[in-house]
């Protein structure tokens, strides 16, 4: 587990950020969050433009950190599955959140360009 920071303001989103801010983390745990159980070839397929050294890093991290469990099953080939934990599951309302300001983002920008595009006809 990582440290609790006992300070001052700011420190409950600090204490947030140290689980989720690895470059593909909050990416991995939204795609757990909308398919509750995922391979490592269906991560693949989502997550075309991460290479496989980083999202094997990516999820040992998460693992190691409690928020997903791998489970391996000795069968050939290997079959390797990623789901959340109860403590992984706890940040659904944060990575919901960032799913709807993302979604709020992208439509405001749309509506920007197309507002441009008009003004420049």
């Amino acid at each position: 587990m990582r440290e609790v920071y006992d300070c001052d303001l700011g420190c409950p989103v600090q204490n947030t950020l140290q689980f989720i801010s690895g470059k593909w983390k909050s990416v991995i745990l939204y795609h757990l969050f909308e398919n509750k159980v995922l391979r490592f070839s269906e991560f693949e397929s989502k997550l075309p433009y991460v290479s496989k050294r980083m999202l094997a890093k990516q999820l040992s991290e998460l693992e190691a950190d409690g928020l997903i469990d791998k489970t391996i099953y000795p069968v050939v080939p290997v079959k390797t599955e990623y789901r959340l934990t109860e403590f992984g599951k706890s940040l659904y309302p944060v990575i919901r959140a960032m799913e709807i300001w993302g979604d709020d983002y992208a439509q405001m920008v749309a509506r920007e360009a197309e507002a441009q595009a008009n003004s420049d006809e």
